[in-house]
């Protein structure tokens, strides 16, 4: 079964037209998050400014759990927010410039992620401070480095 239906099953709404697909220079993204969480708006709308189209879903903590459940993101991996693109699963503060290259790239893998919130990844800001974090590309068989910034 599809990674999206799957989903759509487990929080019990239609999934169909949840992204909008606008050609190649608006990706569709589907943002499952908190609807207090500032630093998920954050990443919100540095995806936005980057040029994705991007639906934020404000769900229940149970609901944004079955989310990153049925698309497989390990709790190693989790953040505070999860989103959809294309056929990948992208958690946490990733910037807008690697899920671009995980688009044009197309590996076979479920996604990217940063693990927790790592301060001066996109949403985390706090001025110029910017610690160093590791994107992973997440694989069948484990994870792997994609990025290195900060």
């Amino acid at each position: 079964m599809h990674r999206r239906t799957l989903i759509a099953a487990a929080l019990a709404v239609p999934f169909a037209g949840l992204a909008r697909a606008q050609g190649a220079d608006a990706p569709a993204i589907t943002v499952f998050k908190d609807p207090n969480c500032g630093c998920c708006s954050g990443w919100v709308a540095h995806m936005r400014d980057a040029g994705f189209d991007v639906e934020a879903r404000d769900v229940a903590p149970d609901a944004l759990q079955a989310v990153k459940v049925e698309a497989g993101v390990a709790p190693d991996m989790a953040s505070c927010h999860t989103a959809l693109v294309g056929d990948y699963v992208v958690e946490g503060h990733v910037p807008a410039e690697d899920v671009r290259r995980l688009l044009d790239e197309r590996p076979e893998a479920l996604g990217l992620a940063v693990p927790g919130m790592p301060v001066g990844s996109p949403g985390m800001e706090m001025g110029g401070r910017v610690d160093p974090y590791e994107v992973k590309l997440l694989t069948a068989s484990g994870t792997e480095t994609f990025a290195r910034h900060g």
